[in-house]
This record gives C-alpha cells, sequence and structure tokens, in this order.
C-alpha cells in the first residue's frame, strides 16, 4: 500500500516537473504572439509548479532521483528553446511553437483514458477525481471559449479534447456512482 502511495506521489511530481515545461511553452507561445492572457496565466502557473517542484524537492527523501528529474526538464526546456529560438525561422516559430503546445495540450488531456478502460472493467468510479473533473471541463470549456474569439486553432483545438473527456467521466460518475462503504482496490495492469 505504502509502494503505490509513493508511487502515486513521485508520478504527481514528474507530472508537475513536465507542468512547468509546458507552461513556459505556451508562455512561450504567449510571449510570441503578444498575448498578455496566456502570458499572465502561463507564467502564473510556472511559477506555481516550479514552487510545487522546490517544495517537494525541499521535503522528498530520496533527492537524487527528483534532482535528476529537474535536471532532464532543465534539459528539456533549454533545448526547446534553443530549438524554437536558434533553429526555428521567425517566419514559421509561432506556428511550430502553436503546433508543439497543441500536441502537448492534447495529449495532456488525452491522458485519463487509461483510467476510463479500468472504471468501465470495474464498473466504479471511484479511481476518479470528481474535482479535477469539473476543473478540467471549466478550464478547457474556457480556452476553447477564448480561442474562438481570438480565431486561434493553437488555443482553441487543443482544449476540445479536455470537454470531451470531461463530458465522458461526468457520464461514468453518472452511470457508474463510487460506493460510500466499499474499499477501492486497484486493478493489475
Amino acid at each position: 500500500m505504502v509502494v503505490s502511495v509513493l508511487a502515486g506521489v513521485c508520478l504527481a511530481a514528474t507530472l508537475a516537473m513536465f507542468a512547468t515545461g509546458f507552461n513556459l511553452s505556451w508562455l512561450g507561445y504567449g510571449c510570441l504572439k503578444g498575448d498578455g492572457t496566456v502570458i499572465t496565466v502561463n507564467a502564473i502557473g510556472a511559477a506555481l509548479q516550479t514552487l510545487y517542484i522546490l517544495v517537494y524537492l525541499y521535503y522528498s527523501p530520496a533527492k537524487r532521483p527528483v534532482l535528476l528529474q529537474v535536471l532532464l526538464l532543465l534539459a528539456v526546456v533549454v533545448t526547446g528553446c534553443g530549438y524554437f529560438s536558434m533553429l526555428v525561422d521567425a517566419g514559421t516559430r509561432l506556428t511550430r511553437l502553436g503546433l508543439f503546445c497543441s500536441v502537448f495540450t492534447i495529449s495532456m488531456y488525452l491522458s485519463p483514458l487509461a483510467d476510463l478502460a479500468k472504471v468501465v472493467r470495474s464498473k466504479s468510479t471511484r479511481c476518479l477525481s470528481f474535482p479535477l473533473t469539473v476543473t478540467t471541463l471549466v478550464a478547457s470549456s474556457s480556452w476553447t471559449l477564448y480561442g474562438l474569439q481570438l480565431h486561434d486553432p493553437y488555443i482553441t483545438v487543443p482544449n476540445v479534447p479536455g470537454i470531451l473527456t470531461s463530458l465522458v467521466r461526468f457520464w461514468l460518475f453518472q452511470r457508474y456512482r463510487p460506493e460510500q462503504g466499499k474499499p477501492y482496490i486497484p486493478l493489475p495492469a
């Protein structure tokens, strides 16, 4: 039980680290486009994710693996910045960075599909987070509407899967209500 909790915490920390790179990518897109909203939201997001990483690193008993993950993240971010600033010409930079951010966003929104398969097999939504589903729907809907307002496909299109996966999760919550008294037993992968 303790091992699975620790594995979940490590996975969350890794995802948080890569989410910082995700925020930095969208921050770069906002800077190239001159969009104050994208800049503000992602600067705050990157700052909060960085703070999370630092706090996690401070309290982590195993500092070496966390430091290696942080160094990997820094290498990815530096490589990405170098690629988009030095190797991509200015005329296509916004398009390529927008495409990169879109692919990253779509993969983030589609990542819960593995959990959805577990829910259908177990006929229980105990492994899904209802507040996260609500937050995902609100955030992806907001960004989709903002992208539509700006006529920006790089903001609009990648957020549609977030709406769709949230609606599927809401349907699963309605169909397979979590049982209050029954303990959650993880399914083998």
